[in-house]
């Protein structure tokens, strides 16, 4: 389904809007998150913040990328779960037609009571940027919209 959002949305895109969705995994005893926007938008912020030059799709130096990339989705998305913000840790990303998707985890989670999410992806670019929240804990999903400047909310399970 979010596939299909993002596709329609693609075709109008200025609309600025990114997915957020974070998924406890039991087993594992990890927060899988996975952050989609569109990769032009986030070329644009990245550039913005640095002074340079950035392309996502065509990477001369994919270290460099990486790195720039996860300073910029750390800074700009913090997960707190049940009341304690736990560091994330950058995976990689991969390009999926026209938008980017971030990879990220957190370790060490058993149980998920509460999560807070502050996310303003790209809040420095577009002063109509929605952030789409989709989280699942215990086959429970739950989801929020945050739109500019709103940039936290908190689920209960």
């Amino acid at each position: 389904m979010l596939n299909i959002i993002f596709l329609f949305l693609s075709f109008f895109h200025p609309y600025y809007v990114s997915v957020t969705e974070v998924n406890h995994n039991v087993k594992n005893k990890t927060l899988e998150i996975s952050v989609k926007i569109f990769f032009d938008d986030l070329e644009q912020a990245i550039e913005k913040e640095n002074s340079a030059s950035f392309y996502i799709t065509k990477p001369s130096d994919k270290v460099k990328n990486n790195f720039l990339i996860e300073n910029y989705i750390k800074k700009h998305l913090q997960i707190t779960v049940n009341k304690k913000q736990l560091p994330l840790k950058y995976i990689g990303y991969e390009i999926q037609q026209d938008a980017a998707w971030c990879y990220l985890e957190i370790a060490k989670v058993t149980k998920v009571n509460q999560i807070t999410i502050n996310n303003n992806v790209l809040y420095n670019l577009h002063k109509e940027q929605i952030n789409m929240l989709n989280v699942t804990v215990n086959n429970t999903r739950k989801s929020f919209k945050l739109d500019a400047p709103k940039s936290s909310t908190t689920f209960d399970f």
